[in-house]
């Protein structure tokens, strides 16, 4: 795929956010059930509705669509696949449920790369997006492209990609930061955090934390608003591949503890090893 269509991509995936957001804010509005799946997340009529918004806009473009709500998809099928959408339709879904905000979606384009395949993945995010729906803020980056902070999002639909990026600030931000700073899960924390958090005490003495849940995360670690983002705990690959892609054209890195490598994606399962933005 020629990178100039990177940006025509994006400008679909944009689309399909909105309209998923347009869903999750329907729901959001009123009382609403919450059920859960087999690893006890929690799961509600937003995830859904979200999902079926999106999937039918990013199927126009000719492309699969892997959903953390979407049908499964056999390895070997989706592992055959040059570029498919990997889409989390509702990515805080904990924070949608205590009605914080905190929620986000995540759309990602990825492509295969030119590495070894099997359980260590096939793919790598080529551009994304992740939208907060309540803030009505997007972060959007494509591969050599930049990364990019929108504002009042919702009010510019139908817009060409290079229109946006002048309506945007360019990713990371100049900051005022005395501190060293550490973003860590609303939701998430285990003993391995704790552990990260004592050696960077030791490293640079005080470490300030901002807590913020879903994706969210990435957005500001992309603005340069915090130092690092350790995550030991479960996550999946729907959850960080626009977080790489927009972390990575804004300078910074997210790594896999378990290879010491960027992370790769479409592997046999898709649960995500531990990782560090910085």
């Amino acid at each position: 795929m020629p990178d100039i269509q990177l940006p025509h991509l994006l400008d679909a995936a944009i689309d399909a956010a909105f309209a998923g957001a347009r869903a999750i804010m329907k729901v959001y509005a009123g009382p609403f059930a919450v059920d859960h799946k087999a690893d006890r997340s929690p799961l509600t009529e937003a995830d859904r509705q979200a999902h079926q918004a999106i999937q039918q806009v990013l199927l126009a473009t000719g492309l699969p669509v892997l959903s953390e709500e979407g049908a499964e998809v056999p390895v070997l099928e989706r592992q055959a696949w040059m570029h498919y959408w990997l889409v989390d339709p509702l990515d805080g879904t904990k924070e949608f449920v205590k009605r914080n905000g905190e929620f986000t979606v995540n759309i990602a384009l990825m492509q295969r790369d030119n590495m070894s395949g099997g359980p260590l993945g096939t793919a790598i995010p080529v551009a994304g997006l992740i939208y907060s729906p309540v803030q009505d803020v997007l972060y959007f980056a494509w591969q050599g492209g930049g990364a990019y902070r929108l504002q009042a999002a919702a009010t510019r639909t139908g817009i060409p990609a290079y229109e946006r990026v002048a309506m945007s600030t360019r990713l990371p931000i100049a900051q005022d930061r005395a501190a060293y700073t550490m973003l860590a899960s609303r939701s998430h924390r285990s003993p391995e955090t704790e552990a990260f958090i004592q050696r960077k005490e030791q490293e640079h003495g005080t470490v300030a934390f901002t807590f913020m849940g879903s994706a969210l995360k990435f957005g500001l670690m992309a603005e340069g608003a915090a130092d690092v983002y350790p995550r030991y705990a479960p996550t999946m690959e729907w959850d960080t591949a626009a977080g790489q892609i927009i972390c990575s054209e804004a300078g910074k890195q997210l790594i896999d503890i378990t290879t010491d490598a960027p992370m790769r994606y479409n592997k046999n399962e898709l649960v995500n090893n531990w990782f560090i933005v910085q």
